[in-house]
């Protein structure tokens, strides 16, 4: 299966124009950003975890990101609630659940060697930092390899225009993020290819997920 799979393409999707796609998992559903592959893929997903539903323990060969977007996530070493960032590193496995329901944006199979402990922040307690213009704050996510990064944005922001060395990726968690290119609201996933140029700004304030240099070999 390939999904969005071409990294020269610009995509823009907001996952609340998708279907729920069933898993193998009773109670746990999908819907597929990109992927290349079957059960077994390299992907980005918006993933719905209905109550009491639960996946069998598995291994995540070249690990996995989370974001818990809402509910409580769970697996044997906790309980995750919404702002909760976990990275899985390869190798790694794990049996998760939720008791009450979640929604998460999932990337599979897209780290490497560089990724060797897992990492857990709290978002809603974490740290924020100054970023390159007024108005804009940063949270570090992943901090081995290419890095994952929590943006906010205050009303009225705007960034200079710049160039996306290895591409970028954003996924936008509430408001309302614009560039020239168009307005993307809460749900919009941006993927945008190597050496790709925009001049983003948020008019109405936003927090985004970001990942960059991670889509050229």
């Amino acid at each position: 299966m390939n999904i969005n799979s071409d990294y020269s393409k610009r995509v823009v999707i907001n996952h609340h124009d998708l279907p729920w796609v069933p898993s193998p998992e009773a109670g746990i559903e999908r819907r597929m950003l990109d992927r290349i592959g079957d059960e077994v893929a390299k992907a980005t997903s918006i993933v719905r975890y209905l109550p009491n539903s639960h996946f069998q323990t598995h291994t995540h060969e070249f690990g996995e990101e989370i974001l818990v977007l809402d509910g409580v996530f769970s697996d044997e070493t906790g309980d995750y609630p919404a702002g909760t960032y976990i990275m899985n590193p390869p190798g790694s496995s794990h049996a998760p659940h939720s008791k009450t329901g979640c929604t998460l944006f999932v990337k599979l199979r897209h780290l490497g060697v560089k990724h060797v402990e897992r990492e857990l922040i709290d978002t809603k307690s974490a740290p924020w930092h100054q970023g390159m213009v007024p108005g804009l704050n940063v949270m570090p996510l992943m901090r081995q390899g290419n890095g994952s990064t929590l943006v906010r944005w205050a009303p009225q922001t705007y960034f200079n225009p710049h160039k996306h060395y290895g591409g970028e990726e954003i996924f936008v968690v509430d408001g309302v993020f614009e560039d020239e290119h168009g307005r993307y609201p809460a749900g919009s996933w941006i993927r945008s290819p190597h050496l790709s140029l925009h001049q983003p700004f948020s008019k109405e304030g936003c927090t985004i997920f970001v990942k960059t240099g991670h889509l050229i070999g």
